[in-house]
């Protein structure tokens, strides 16, 4: 292949305007001296401009990290490989929210899989349900297929750029690696630099049948069969894997591979469009765009996107795999999620093989998407916009004579909600009816996605979430629970039979459904007095809040639901909800906390079905309760039993809900804001000595920073983005005062919560709380591990 001229300016910032502004960073124009200087080692320049060091007059009660220290926290996180990875598991992978990559060796062949899969990548027969006619579609895989035979691998991930580089070792010499998925459009760019000896090693690119991967695992259903192969086309230099749709529309994969002196450059993009064939021309437009730029010129966007994501939040703790563990996840929800993409399905982008093929809503999605309100990343928020625009589909999804004021979504779905044909047709769609047995009535799914939208309307306290989304489609959530309740002969309100995920048995006044009802007409009544809006059932949601049947309990603790004791192994947690995420009872009480204790220890006393998303649950459930050793103890058995080797986790196939939700667990470790207080490391184990918080997002839309020295609390300080009441548990020992931004003292007085204060801070405002006449240095530095940790991966 001939070396193709670098391209002139004004072709390269075509090429960014052409890729949706790929070139245009922080909001300017592209700047001339980066392009200028991209071939030589943009990485170089970038890291130099983002070194500068903090402007003069910082007041002396604003914290500082340094771009030095928030890199050596990210940098020490990185997975490294010196074995070949053999699976999806062991492997690096990249991704943008759509386009995803996993990356191990091809099995059995001389050759290395890089997987090409996309989010929005799915079949259109909604007859044959979410899981067969709705389900993702897996696209194929390239294989870089060397000269000679692979004989070693030195890889590193490195976080902070999203980029995988390399060396692949074979007999014939070495093939120096380099890719990443573009942060900001469906690029997957992979670049070689062979050495002689390697010159010739090829890119050949294996097309997947496109037939839901459930197939694997389970019959198909009658009349179901796989879509037609790809067929394979020639663009001039590009090329294009066709994969027709049976149910119309199409899904394609372009390439084009390019020469630029010593180095080799794989362009990939993948596009899917119904039920329109257009697809085609929007990959082939995109990678013929995003060739003109070299490797290097094309990585400026992305690497500025990555350095504004990681700017905004902070975390250092003292023990490393941990650590290393919770950078991985910020990392691998980046690549997995954005708001205006698909909410993520059981795989993330990545789809390997999964009796899951779709999106899953009674944990999966909620677990998800929790570490990205404490991470401060709301940019990530597809729960919310997704709910918010297939609305119309939750009505749908109930059985016709509920539709006119209920809403409901189905265990499954695809990205538009939509479940398909799963049930018999005489009940409409995807959500049972409490008291009927067929379908399952799994009726609580919507309300629990709903606690998701809470939780982004309390981290921001933007009332056009609250509004526009949480109020009036919860509204229509418990609506269709005020259809079944009746009152029984004690006075009290009660349900149906319904469903608890994943318990097996049908009950009425099941916990699951109990508690997040309850949960939800109290959340109607405050949001309606927030909003001002007058209702006419708010009668109705008061009554209901206070004369709901109260949660089955029995001498083990909480039940399945009235009649159905938990008397099983059961990895789900549902019947628990109202303690976790719900913190509707919290151990306020000594009875409240010895029933919170006895449900707990009884439910992970069942071992047989526990699985790794149950010992996240209790580690969160164990922070709640103060007891930071035994969440520890509770993601130290996630670690040894469950993570895998580059933090993924499989039960019959990959879904990513556990690793993600275990950095939530370290979230309820360093820091809680349920019922209106900000709680300061409230459940770090005793070995957590020193610790490290920067711009964590709290409800009530507060950013904390704080130290944790020797043992004890050495400052907090919080920045107010709506003026919220603050109030702090601080948990700094002795009298303290408090300063606001410019030094000068602050009102507080004490809270109701024993150790809390209610500080006056504004909207915009900050307040430093440290010891009386303490004056502490308020630089944000890493803290030393206390016990060392191998790195993720495949290390030596």
């Amino acid at each position: 292949m001939p070396t193709a001229q670098d391209p002139s300016r004004r072709t390269l910032l075509a090429t960014g305007s052409a890729l949706g502004g790929a070139l245009v960073v922080g909001g300017a124009s592209a700047l001339p001296a980066e392009a200028a200087g991209a071939v030589g080692g943009v990485g170089a320049a970038a890291e130099s401009t983002a070194a500068a060091p903090a402007p003069p007059g910082r007041g002396e009660t604003e914290p500082h990290l340094s771009e030095e220290n928030r890199r050596a926290v990210l940098d020490d996180a990185d997975l490294v490989w010196h074995t070949m990875p053999a699976t999806w598991y062991e492997g690096p992978f990249l991704g943008n929210g759509r386009l995803g990559s996993g990356i191990y060796a091809e099995p059995d062949k001389n050759a290395v899989r890089f997987n090409v899969q996309h989010s929005e990548v799915q079949d259109h027969r909604a007859e044959f349900g979410s899981l067969f006619g709705l389900a993702r579609l897996p696209i194929g895989h390239f294989t870089l297929e060397p000269v000679g035979t692979l004989t070693g691998v030195d890889w590193r991930l490195g976080l902070r750029d999203a980029e995988l580089t390399g060396t692949l070792t074979t007999t014939a010499g070495t093939l120096q690696l380099r890719a990443f998925v573009h942060a900001s459009s469906d690029v997957f760019a992979v670049e070689i630099t062979p050495s002689e000896g390697e010159r010739d090693f090829t890119w050949v690119f294996h097309p997947a049948d496109a037939i839901s991967p459930r197939a694997a695992f389970k019959p198909l259903p009658e009349g179901y069969k796989g879509n037609p192969p790809a067929n394979t086309e020639k663009h001039g230099a590009l090329t294009a894997a066709v994969q027709p749709l049976l149910s119309g529309g199409q899904h394609v994969t372009a390439w084009r591979e390019r020469v630029r002196g010593a180095r080799r450059v794989l362009y990939v993009s993948v596009a899917h469009s119904y039920p329109k064939s257009t697809a085609r021309d929007r990959a082939l437009r995109t990678v013929r765009i995003a060739a003109e730029a070299p490797y290097e010129l094309l990585r400026i966007p992305h690497l500025a996107w990555w350095q504004r994501y990681y700017r905004k939040g902070f975390l250092s703790l003292p023990d490393a795999r941990l650590q290393r563990f919770y950078w991985v996840q910020l990392y691998k929800v980046a690549s997995a999620a954005r708001k205006d993409a698909p909410v993520m399905a059981t795989c993330g982008p990545w789809l390997e093989p999964t009796p899951w093929p779709n999106t899953w809503w009674n944990l999966n999605v909620q677990l998800e998407y929790w570490l990205i309100h404490g991470s401060n990343h709301l940019e990530l928020d597809a729960v919310t916009r997704a709910l918010s625009e297939f609305r119309a589909q939750l009505s749908a999804e109930v059985a016709a004579p509920y539709r006119a004021d209920s809403m409901g979504i189905p265990r499954t779905t695809d990205p538009h909600l939509v479940n398909g044909g799963e049930v018999s047709s005489d009940l409409g769609y995807g959500v049972g009816v409490p008291g009927q047995e067929t379908p399952t009535p799994e009726v609580g799914d919507l309300t629990w996605a709903l606690h998701n939208v809470w939780l982004s309307y309390r981290h921001t306290m933007d009332k056009a979430i609250a509004r526009d989304v949480l109020f009036p489609l919860l509204r229509k959530a418990v609506n269709y629970y005020l259809h079944f309740l009746t009152k029984g002969s004690d006075g009290a309100l009660h349900l149906p039979a319904t469903f608890s995920p994943e318990y097996g048995v049908n009950a009425p006044d099941t916990n699951y459904d109990l508690m997040l009802l309850r949960w939800g007409c109290r959340t109607l009544i405050e949001s309606a007095e927030t909003l001002g809006v007058r209702d006419p059932l708010a009668p109705r949601w008061k009554e209901v809040a206070s004369r709901l049947t109260p949660y089955p309990v029995d001498e083990n603790g909480f039940m399945i639901g009235a009649g159905v004791p938990f008397a099983q192994s059961h990895r789900h947690y549902s019947h628990l909800l109202a303690v976790y995420p719900l913190h509707e009872l919290t151990g306020r009480t000594t009875g409240e906390r010895e029933l919170i204790e006895k449900s707990l220890a009884h439910w992970v006393g069942f071992e047989g079905a526990l699985q790794g998303y149950t010992f996240t649950g209790a580690a969160s459930m164990s922070a709640l309760l103060g007891k930071g050793d035994d969440a520890l103890r509770y993601l130290d058995t996630l670690m040894e039993r469950f993570i895998q080797p580059n933090t993924m986790y499989k039960e019959s196939g990959p879904v990513i809900e556990t690793p993600l939700s275990a950095a939530q667990s370290l979230h309820d470790m360093v820091c809680q804001s349920w019922g209106g207080v900000i709680r300061v490391f409230p459940a770090l184990p005793a070995n957590w000595r020193e610790l490290a918080v920067h711009d964590f997002r709290t409800q009530g839309a507060f950013l904390l920073s704080a130290v944790r020295e020797e043992g004890a609390t050495r400052w907090v300080r919080l920045t107010s983005e709506a003026g919220a009441p603050c109030v702090v548990n601080h948990g700094i020992p002795g009298p303290v005062e408090v300063r606001d931004g410019r030094g000068r003292p602050l009102r507080y007085e004490k809270a109701e919560e024993e150790g809390a204060i209610l500080v006056h801070v504004g909207k915009g405002g900050s307040a430093l709380i440290t010891a009386v006449d303490d004056r502490p240095d308020l630089s944000i530095r890493p803290v030393t591990a206390n016990r060392p940790a191998p790195p993720w991966g495949l290390p030596a």
